[in-house]
């Protein structure tokens, strides 16, 4: 048997003070100049992120959202040291080896127990949605994706700052050493900004324009050419097949058929009429309008029943689950309009095309307007007006409030409205007391009311609700709808209010933390079961014979129109 001994180690050199054996903690800390109180930031606010939000969060989402929180935290507790320093005007004291481990051993816990919570909390919220939970030690992987991302961000910071400092210094030997600090600093700020915005993001939106636009010339598989005269891009239109764009081609050749709408209303049907002008089909968003507004004249579309004027989503894209159900209720004597005001997606066009969605929607519901009031009242078909998303902050600005619905339409439904729709704020805003905002009521319901489920909840206030009749469906988990930068300042009313029947009980409020909980779901808002997030499934069928049921209608059409809409019909 074998044995062995260490090496002893050699004694100080004569004068030298004897160095304690430091532990890979403070080795880490110090190699790295981690800062004690930006240290305690980060792993507070890592820990913040690991409590739920709206949607369910995988392991790898919830590591990238860990990172920002922790390089988040980092900062404001090394803002939090500066700022401290300048008021005492003294630099502050370094904490001791003690502490350091002290932080390091309850950090570890905290970070343990926080990711078993985690767990536990997505695992809930997950059940909730119908989905599968992911298993509890995937979950680890959230660790290491938030270290390496949150120790890059904070490097990437400090590289700014070192720029600031080095600028500082070459300044100083040409004007006072505090006026050069103060000035390189904004000077590497603007930079940084300049870069980013007129290089980093115009590059961008530049990229992403070019590929949008190649996608926008793209034609689906299973989509041809309509050889029906009542359809955009067919006989005789007036608007050419190549301009309606992607979407705008998708919208011309879809929805039921004759024989599927037979087959479910019965006799008396009729082919529906979709008209589309696409962003090559004119040149301006007024000409697009009085194109469309020229094509629904040439169908005959003011001889129907109904008339649906839609504002698209940034693409031009039109849910089908919201409009397809007026086309089964009417038996196809409906018409429907719509137009294309952006390549981009609707986050994209959030950002760089909001004023663009503004005037697509004022501009072509403005223009039927025009061409369907000049019609003799007893010949007009009922004006409805359908928005989802960003479609529906589109189709809110041909409006200037309630008074101005109630005199210009028949009937609206809007679907998952951005938290920075305007008339949405302001009747949110002013809802009646004791109603909370996840499901106000404005006046008591006598025109506009809001639904997460239409088919039970449509029936609150039990008041007259004559027509128009206008509907918001707007689901508690859905990012979409409340989503808004106050949220990274203030607690929102939706979350000191009881939660909704598909929000997590445990979801609390953090300053900053929240805002990028949230942000995070919005990027898969869609990527739930429909009745939850942003996907909203059959649930348009409900609301729509609510807002403007045909004669005749019943409940049990209703349930067995959702039914097919739900199988995809």
């Amino acid at each position: 048997m074998t044995t062995t001994t260490s090496r002893p180690q050699a004694p100080p050199e004569p004068g030298q003070p004897h160095e304690p054996r430091r532990g890979w903690w403070w080795r880490l800390v110090h190699r790295w100049h981690y800062t004690f109180v930006g240290v305690l930031g980060a792993v507070t606010c890592f820990c913040l992120s690991l409590t739920p939000s709206l949607l369910p969060r995988g392991p790898g989402l919830q590591g990238v959202v860990g990172g920002i929180s922790a390089a988040i935290g980092y900062g404001l507790g090394a803002l939090a040291v500066w700022l401290a320093g300048k008021l005492i005007n003294r630099p502050m004291p370094r904490p001791g080896r003690m502490a350091w481990r002290i932080l390091g051993a309850l950090s570890a816990v905290a970070v343990l127990i926080f990711l078993y919570l985690g767990a536990s909390w997505q695992r809930d919220i997950h059940k909730m949605m119908g989905l599968d939970a992911p298993a509890r030690p995937r979950y680890l992987l959230v660790l290491p994706v938030a270290l390496l991302l949150g120790a890059g961000l904070v490097g990437l910071m400090r590289l700014l700052r070192h720029a600031a400092r080095a600028t500082g210094r070459l300044l100083g030997r040409v004007i006072p050493a505090s006026t050069a600090r103060v000035i390189a600093g904004l000077a590497v700020i603007l930079l940084a900004l300049g870069v980013l915005n007129g290089v980093v993001l115009d590059g961008f939106f530049a990229i992403t324009d070019n590929s949008f636009k190649a996608i926008n010339s793209e034609t689906e598989p299973d989509v041809s050419q309509p050889t029906d005269p009542l359809r955009s891009g067919g006989p005789g239109s007036l608007v050419t097949w190549a301009s309606l764009g992607k979407q705008g081609r998708n919208f011309v050749g879809g929805g039921p058929t004759v024989d599927q709408l037979r087959g479910f209303g019965g006799v008396g049907v009729k082919q529906p009429i979709r008209v589309y002008a696409g962003l090559d089909s004119a040149p301006t968003s007024r000409e697009r309008a009085a194109l469309a507004v020229a094509e629904l004249q040439r169908t005959g579309a003011f001889d129907r029943k109904v008339l649906l004027v839609v504002t698209t989503t940034g693409t031009g894209w039109v849910d089908s689950g919201g409009v397809d159900p007026l086309e089964y209720m009417y038996n196809g004597d409906s018409a429907m309009v719509a137009l294309q005001y952006s390549y981009l997606p609707s986050w994209l066009s959030f950002l760089v095309d909001k004023e663009r969605a503004r005037e697509a929607g004022r501009d072509l519901f403005n223009a039927v307007y025009g061409a369907w009031s000049k019609l003799p009242l007893s010949q007009r078909p009922k004006l409805l007006l359908f928005g989802e998303s960003l479609g529906s902050f589109g189709a809110e600005s041909a409006f200037s409030g309630a008074d101005d619905i109630r005199n210009r339409v028949d009937g609206m439904l809007l679907v998952g409205p951005p938290n920075r729709n305007e008339l949405w704020r302001e009747f949110v805003a002013d809802r009646d007391p004791g109603t909370p905002e996840i499901l106000p009521t404005y006046e008591n319901g006598a025109t506009i009311r809001f639904a997460r489920d239409p088919a039970t909840d449509l029936a609150q206030p039990a008041t007259t609700w004559s027509p128009p009749r206008v509907v918001y469906l707007q689901h508690p988990s859905d990012p979409i709808v409340w989503w808004g930068p106050r949220l990274a300042v203030s607690r929102p009313d939706w979350l000191e209010e009881p939660r909704g029947a598909d929000v997590s009980p445990d979801i609390h409020w953090y300053p900053l933390v929240t805002f990028w909980l949230v942000t995070a779901d919005m990027a898969f808002s869609t990527g739930v079961p429909a009745g939850h997030g942003h996907s909203y499934g059959a649930e348009p069928v409900a609301a729509w014979a609510a807002i403007a049921p045909p004669d005749g209608w019943t409940p049990q059409r209703t349930a067995d129109l959702t039914s097919l809409i739900s199988e995809g019909g």
